[in-house]
């Protein structure tokens, strides 16, 4: 599972123009889900996510995390984001099946909204629009199968 974390003012997200989620200050992910990925893999990237220190303290430091902060997290399925770019053309063989997919999309958006942190999120499969005002910027990537994420 893969995710891509812009601290942001403020992110909306819409479908046909409609606002499906819309935050304040917090976190946008853009989370993909990968062939082989588990709940498990869901609730350890959740977990880091809303403790990793990347607010600011008084001092300017990235020191807080979103829990400290009392932030918010808007969730947005992208399965673009476990592309292959070996070629000119995006190949998305590492992506999860669709419905096994959304099962675990299902698992990360039920899994966040049982914490104390205000959830927002888009539609899965859905052709939305993101709107965002970046905040820094700051923009890292967190993936479960990388160095630092368990998987067992």
């Amino acid at each position: 599972m893969r995710a891509v974390l812009q601290r942001v003012k403020s992110a909306e997200v819409k479908v046909d123009e409609r606002v499906t989620g819309s935050i304040g200050p917090g976190l946008l992910v853009f989370l993909g889900i990968g062939k082989g990925d588990s709940a498990h893999d869901a609730e350890i990237l959740l977990s880091k996510i809303i403790t990793l220190r990347c607010f600011e303290d008084s001092g300017g430091r990235m020191n807080r995390s979103l829990e400290e902060t009392g932030g918010s997290l808007l969730i947005v399925s992208q399965f673009t984001l476990m592309a292959e770019l070996r070629g000119r053309r995006p190949s998305f063989d590492l992506a999860a099946p669709a419905a096994e997919a959304r099962m675990l999309y299902d698992h990360f958006l039920r899994t966040a909204k049982s914490t104390k942190i205000h959830i927002q999120s888009g539609e899965f499969q859905a052709g939305m629009q993101v709107h965002l005002i970046n905040d820094g910027p700051v923009t890292l990537i967190c993936d479960t199968r990388s160095t630092g994420l368990s998987r067992d």
